[in-house]
Parts: structure tokens; C-alpha cells; sequence
């Protein structure tokens, strides 16, 4: 299970993002006097990117018609509140330690927005992330579970895609790398339990950080 090049999600997968991210929601639905929602609640709401995420929280999604101006404050909240809890999983530091000790490749690519995924990244990674890549459809790059912001970080890695992998914690994962023509190894800590990313095609599965360097 040695390969060259690493490509990491974030949420769920390296950063336990979770608190922050239902703190952010709930403060948007305050705000706008709409129902809050329950931590559990959100953690199955997570995995298609932050629009997707709040037209899951608010009633009737996008057709709500405060519905933008709610996205809006959680954007707002989430940028300056995206580090009060939230940590790396036990025993990511290390391993990402050890691929750079051993030579490897990192990069994380996320579908939460672009300006996040590079802060968190900075914060948390800084000498280990080589490249983070966050969702920017601005710029014409698809999200996941399209291959194009992984095939955007192999690029700026200048690496092919032999010997690279796809580690994730989601269904979105598994979808991902598929399109990516990468193989995928789906992690047991995150947003998604095993019987869930089973029913979604996962075939390779590791329970701790640690297994990604065997």
C-alpha cells in the first residue's frame, strides 16, 4: 500500500472540522430565525461542499428565499471561527510527518471553499502539505466529485497520476478518485462508518493514520 503521491480530503479525513462547522450553521440559522440543527444532524449533512451543506440545513434549500443571505453569514462566521475546535485526528501529524521523511508527495484537495482549505492547511500543515486545492468554481474548475481539482493539485505537484492515491473518508471520495483514475483508500475515523462506505464501493479501508504507511 506504498505509493509516491498522497492526495488527502480534509474534513473528516485529516481535520476533525466538525464543531466548527455546526457552530457556523447554527449561528446562520439564528440569525436568519431558522431551526438549528443538531451536530449529528450536520456531520450527514457534510461531504458536497459548503453551498450544499446549508441548502441542507436550511428549509426548502435553495428556494428559500433568505437562503443566500444565511449562506452568506455562515461563510462569514466559518472564515473567522474555522479554528476554535477544530484539530487533526490522532496520529495524522505523524504520518504525514513520515511521508515527508520518506519522500512522498501530499496534497489535500476539498470541496470547502478555496480561501479555508489553504488557511486550515497552512495552520495545521504547514512544512507538510506540499498543495491544497480547495473549491473555486469561479475559476471554472468543477468540485467533487469531479477529477479537476485533483488533477489541478497533481499538476502543481508535477507529478502524473501513476503512483499517486486518493485517501478520503466519503462516498464523494470514493467517486472522486474513481474519476480521477486513482485508487482509493477510504479511512474509518472520519464523517462515515464502514457499512456506509461499503453500500458506496469502498474495497480498501485503514482504522488509523499510521496504516497509510504500511
Amino acid at each position: 500500500m506504498s505509493y509516491q503521491t498522497y492526495i488527502f480530503d480534509l474534513d473528516g479525513t485529516l481535520l476533525d472540522t466538525l464543531g466548527d462547522l455546526a457552530a457556523s450553521v447554527n449561528y446562520a440559522m439564528r440569525t436568519h430565525g431558522m431551526p438549528e440543527h443538531s451536530v449529528d444532524e450536520v456531520c450527514r449533512f457534510v461531504g458536497n461542499g459548503v453551498r450544499r451543506l446549508m441548502e441542507r440545513a436550511v428549509p426548502g434549500g435553495a428556494d428559500h428565499p433568505a437562503f443566500e443571505a444565511a449562506f452568506a453569514t455562515f461563510r462569514r462566521h466559518y472564515m473567522e471561527h474555522s479554528l476554535d475546535t477544530t484539530r487533526p485526528y490522532e496520529g495524522i501529524p505523524e504520518m504525514l510527518q513520515e511521508l515527508k521523511r520518506r519522500g512522498r508527495h501530499t496534497a489535500v484537495v476539498s470541496n470547502k471553499f478555496d480561501a479555508a482549505t489553504k488557511e486550515l492547511c497552512r495552520h495545521f500543515f504547514p512544512d507538510t502539505i506540499e498543495v491544497a486545492v480547495g473549491e473555486h468554481e469561479a475559476e471554472g474548475i468543477r468540485k467533487k466529485p469531479a477529477p479537476d481539482t485533483v488533477l489541478q493539485a497533481l499538476s502543481q505537484l508535477e507529478v502524473g497520476q501513476e503512483g499517486a492515491v486518493y485517501v478520503g473518508d466519503s462516498d464523494v471520495d470514493i467517486q472522486t478518485a474513481r474519476n480521477s483514475g486513482l485508487p482509493c483508500i477510504s479511512v474509518l475515523w472520519g464523517f462515515r462508518d464502514r457499512e456506509f462506505l461499503l453500500a458506496h464501493g469502498a474495497e480498501t479501508f485503514v482504522s488509523q493514520p499510521l496504516e497509510l504507511l504500511l
